[in-house]
């Protein structure tokens, strides 16, 4: 069989290297893919969002699955498309992946469905956004309603931060049209988890735990990014919250979902804060996360096709997945001033010397290739992820790794995984 993976991102990256040890696929095309994909798979010229461009190519080479990555065109309908034309395509429908491309959406839901999330309110209105704001006082949590590539949330610990940022989305300044609408919520004390699980609308298969690092610098401190690294297992998801994430929190969204009409199909992606006991519901996503797909992916021991295909199907009734008893942690290597601005187009040295290392994967994310070298071309570069007995050893693999690597202004955070050593 054919595959076909939409992105040219790390959790690409990370998803062709495991389908492609599939028995069950002969080639996977990957578009518009990157440098490091291109090494074992064929990489198409296409964009994410040129919908006709991509459907035709899957007709004409005669696709037998579709992995869709980014959330960019399963909110522009690419699945629905796909489907009419009769091919097996992995991720959910248009009107189910509104529960990313829309916040306000998203917390309605839960409101509707009894799962538990922080206080909110939602303004397309600056002068009562920030009547609400003085309400609830600071911190407090600014979210832009729309897709802004994982960058649309202010944390504000001031009131005068918060102001800044309600008047930056919704005067269109910060996110365009992602911005028309913020959702200003109460900000939750705790620890982040992400839980992944793949469901047919119906039935629910958990991932391993994992937990992602939002925030640019050591010790959570700075702007949020898109995620500066990754590690699986996460040990602040213990059985009991693992358990309380499967029944308040997953069922009652897939349930929320079908009983709205929009019946979700794909893997649905629960970004969690913990305090004891407690869990609350900060977002869904309506795909992998990144870059939380790179060590699960090196940690899961089964083939991951099945699954895709069983979702596809619509049917994931007795379906299991087998995983790795090692931990994998993942270190975002990013350009220099990202989230902010940074510079393009330094020649990336030291990537050969890097996969030497003992169980080290490096995962292309923003890179091109530009005459005879790899250079940086996005904000996050690579994903550095290594597998190990326990997180501590996985960290010093995949920090080696990192070290062997060098660009003009690389940066990345020093402390990834280090939350599971405090436990």
């Amino acid at each position: 069989m054919k595959v076909l993976v939409i992105g040219g991102g790390g959790r690409e990256h990370a998803l062709v290297w495991k389908i492609a040890q599939s028995p069950l696929v002969s080639k996977v095309f990957c578009a518009p893919g990157n440098p490091g994909i291109g090494t074992i798979a064929e990489n198409v010229d296409l964009a994410v969002d040129d919908l006709p461009g991509l459907l035709a190519f899957a007709r004409r080479e005669g696709i037998g699955l579709t992995v869709v990555g980014p959330e960019l065109p399963l909110s522009q309908g690419i699945v629905d498309l796909f489907e009419e034309y009769g091919l097996k395509v992995f991720g959910p429908r248009r009107n189910a992946a509104i529960i990313e491309a829309s916040k306000a959406f998203s917390k309605e839901l839960m409101h509707k469905y009894s799962i538990p999330t922080a206080a909110y309110e939602v303004f397309s209105e600056i002068a009562p956004a920030l009547a609400f704001v003085d309400r609830l006082g600071a911190p407090i949590v600014i979210k832009a309603d729309g897709l802004a590539a994982g960058k649309g949330v202010v944390v504000a610990q001031s009131r005068d931060e918060a102001h800044a940022a309600v008047r930056d989305m919704l005067s269109g300044n910060a996110f365009g049209d992602a911005g028309s609408r913020v959702v200003v919520e109460e900000f939750l004390r705790g620890e982040e988890a992400s839980f992944l699980a793949f469901t047919d609308g119906k039935n629910i298969v958990p991932l391993a735990s994992a937990q992602d690092h939002k925030a640019v610098f050591d010790g959570d401190l700075g702007p949020n990014t898109g995620g500066m690294g990754a590690y699986s297992p996460a040990p602040v998801v213990t059985p009991r919250i693992h358990d309380i994430a499967m029944r308040e929190v997953m069922r009652r969204a897939v349930d929320g979902m079908a009983a709205e009409g929009r019946p979700y199909r794909g893997v649905l992606y629960a970004g969690l804060m913990i305090d004891g006991d407690e869990v609350k519901t900060l977002e869904f996503n309506a795909r992998f996360g990144d870059p939380e797909c790179q060590p699960l992916l090196m940690r899961m021991k089964s083939d991951l096709v099945p699954v895709l295909l069983a979702v596809a199907n619509d049917d994931l009734s007795g379906v299991t997945i087998d995983w790795h008893d090692q931990a994998a942690v993942c270190v975002v290597m990013a350009s220099g001033g990202y989230p902010g601005d940074y510079r393009k187009g330094f020649p990336i040295r030291g990537l050969e010397a890097a996969a030497q290392v003992e169980e080290v994967v490096v995962f292309h994310a923003g890179t091109t290739r530009q005459g005879g070298d790899i250079v940086n071309s996005g904000g996050r570069v690579l994903g550095v992820t290594a597998l190990g007995p326990t997180v501590a050893v996985a960290m010093e693999r995949a920090y080696r790794g990192v070290k062997a690597i060098h660009w003009e202004g690389v940066h990345y955070r020093s402390d990834i995984g280090g939350k599971a050593l405090d436990r």
